[in-house]
């Protein structure tokens, strides 16, 4: 009897573990929206330069202004003149003194200036053609051209600035200022050293000045006119340059 009673408590409890729920693990809730993806972290914004590789070799606006202000201004041959000063002494008629001179307006050269920076203002090499001098004596001027200076073989002189000083930080029209400008002075194939003097102004749209330096004849490897009896020049030359210039069309 007893066994029996043992045995259907077992069984009670057996019928009782099966009947209770089983534990069940936690679910996560129901989203009511998809999960949001990740998003990507921002980028640089490229410059102009990556975004478009052409672009590292266009100009950029800032370089504008610096070349904004420059005009070059070409010499007006017609207005303009170069002049050679000699000094000659007549032993044929008691040793009189005289100044030779001698002119042309064969020359060609440009300026640029800028109004911005006057600073920044250069000037280019000036030609001058020395075969076209002329004086008050024909007979002269022939001598020049075939014995002494010999401009018929060598009608060409340059002129090529290597250094300008003077030039102002700031500069009003109609302002005069005197400038030195040191370059390289090139007559029957010899170059020396030369400093010209040079005062001027630039009145609204001309350019208006005067160029001195002084040279000897033997730096450039021919000697002063010397004729025995009637004539001796100097060795030292005055070169005046009266230039007019405008700017280029």
């Amino acid at each position: 009897m007893l066994r029996r009673v043992l045995a259907m408590f077992l069984l009670a409890g057996v019928l009782v573990a099966c009947a209770a729920p089983a534990a069940q693990t936690p679910t996560e809730a129901p989203t009511l929206a998809p999960a949001p993806t990740e998003v990507p972290a921002p980028t640089a914004v490229p410059t102009t330069a990556a975004a478009n590789p052409a672009a590292t070799s266009a100009p950029t606006s800032a370089a504008a202004p610096a070349s904004a202000g420059v005009v070059v201004f070409r010499i007006i041959p017609e207005e303009s003149q170069v002049t050679y000063e000699v000094g000659e002494t007549f032993l044929n008629q008691n040793n009189r003194y005289a100044v030779a001179v001698g002119r042309t307006q064969q020359v060609n050269g440009e300026v640029r200036f800028d109004r911005a920076n006057p600073r920044n203002s250069s000037v280019g090499t000036l030609t001058i053609d020395i075969s076209t001098f002329t004086s008050d004596s024909p007979r002269r001027d022939n001598a020049i051209r075939d014995r002494w200076l010999e401009s018929a073989r060598y009608p060409l002189a340059t002129f090529t600035p290597t250094a300008i000083e003077g030039l102002p930080e700031t500069y009003t029209s109609g302002e005069e200022i005197t400038l030195t400008i040191t370059g390289d002075l090139t007559v029957r194939e010899v170059t020396r050293p030369t400093t010209f003097t040079v005062t001027g102004a630039l009145d609204g749209e001309t350019m208006r000045g005067v160029a001195e330096t002084q040279i000897k004849m033997t730096d450039f490897g021919f000697q002063p006119p010397d004729i025995a009896g009637v004539l001796r020049a100097e060795d030292d030359v005055k070169i005046s340059f009266n230039f007019v210039a405008r700017p280029v069309e």
